[in-house]
């Protein structure tokens, strides 16, 4: 593993995940599972009762973390050809700039293919400028400038409330990091994608002596804008004895695609307990692996046999240690999985848990008939 400085200017001010939008086949029951089982609140909605004729939005939140699940209502659009190509999955990571405009006139002059050009949306809570490019696979950034906005969300969004049902947050603060898995080859022309039309650096690169184990391997760069708002891990196979879980993502969701969301909190016992206790499944690593952790990472503040109890890892760097935990795949295609992570000054990804984490993947792989 190294660490690389910076080698370009942070051209393009970010403010952070503005949202993250599926595209999904039935949002209404989409919208259900992330509100009942991972504690999001109804925030907004958008569809036919409000003018939208192609699709149905349904837009959650819970504190910093912004879902949008989208259904397209007709068979015939690009919406339709997303979802018959990769399933549930996510399209869209728009993030939040002080000017949708420069922020796409830069991108598409440094080689970035517009998605929208800016588009000035407005109603009696004010306007909102949206534009966007594509990025990785099917997946596009949208760049979101609502400063001049005081509405639910967007406009031409309406409050969705459900008075009649309630499920309480699980805890999830912010969008840590979201990961993208990409073909043979293609890792590093997508860093100098995020490098040279979007400014970003490579903060991290791990090898496949990093990321391996006795059957499949991978390797995976973290690219990071200025401030470290946002932060993109690309992964990319790499030759092993067996299909590595890049390769099933790949071979599944039909291409290129983002394989997880990492979401923050500060008390990930509280949140683990919470989201299991509402039937969110887990990965699983052996029962040993706690017998040598203390040992691993030394002291940290909390009790081990909750740790064991839920699956935690733990993981330490020169800065302090993270805990973190990863969901099985939330769809029938074993593509879209979530990890959620409590940061006690740590800055990395959890190397040291590589193994232990890619080993309870392929045990799911080999239950799937993919490794």
């Amino acid at each position: 593993m190294a660490r690389q400085a910076a080698s370009v200017q942070d051209f393009l001010p970010l403010e952070g995940t503005d949202h993250i939008e599926y595209i999904v086949g039935n949002a209404r029951q989409a919208a259900h599972y992330y509100h009942s089982v991972m504690g999001f609140q109804p925030l907004a909605y958008a569809g036919p009762e409000t003018g939208l004729r192609d699709r149905a939005s349904y837009v959650l939140r819970q504190h910093r973390i912004t879902l949008v699940l989208t259904t397209p209502l007709r068979g015939t659009c690009a919406m339709a050809d997303h979802l018959h190509r990769h399933g549930d999955g996510i399209r869209t990571i728009a993030l939040r700039v002080p000017d949708a405009t420069a922020a796409w006139q830069e991108t598409t002059a440094r080689g970035g293919r517009s998605f929208l050009a800016p588009e000035v949306r407005e109603d009696e809570q004010g306007r909102v400028v949206v534009s966007g490019i594509h990025t990785f696979g099917d997946t596009v950034h949208l760049f979101v400038e609502r400063k001049d906005y005081q509405g639910v969300f967007l406009p031409g969004f309406r409050t969705w409330e459900r008075p009649d049902y309630q499920a309480a947050e699980t805890g999830l603060l912010h969008v840590d990091h979201c990961v993208g898995n990409v073909g043979w080859g293609m890792m590093d022309p997508w860093v100098r994608f995020y490098e040279e039309v979007m400014g970003f650096r490579n903060i991290l690169t791990f090898d496949d002596n990093d990321i391996s184990t006795e059957y499949s391997a991978l390797m995976s760069k973290v690219m990071s804008n200025g401030n470290g708002y946002v932060k993109f891990p690309i992964n990319e196979p790499a030759e092993g004895k067996r299909r590595s879980q890049v390769e099933e993502y790949l071979d599944f969701y039909g291409g290129e695609g983002v394989q997880h969301v990492a979401m923050a909190t500060d008390d990930i016992v509280g949140t683990v307990r919470a989201l299991r206790g509402r039937g969110l499944e887990f990965l699983r690593v052996p029962d040993t692996y706690y017998d040598e952790l203390s040992g691993r990472v030394g002291a940290i503040d909390e009790d081990i046999e909750p740790l064991r109890e839920l699956g935690i890892l733990v993981d330490r760097d020169e800065e302090g240690y993270l805990l973190q935990i990863f969901s099985r795949p939330v769809e029938d295609r074993p593509t879209l999985f979530y990890e959620f992570i409590q940061r006690k000054g740590a800055r990395s990804f959890g190397k040291g848990n590589f193994k232990a984490l890619f080993e309870a993947l392929e045990r799911e792989q080999e239950l799937r008939g993919n490794l």
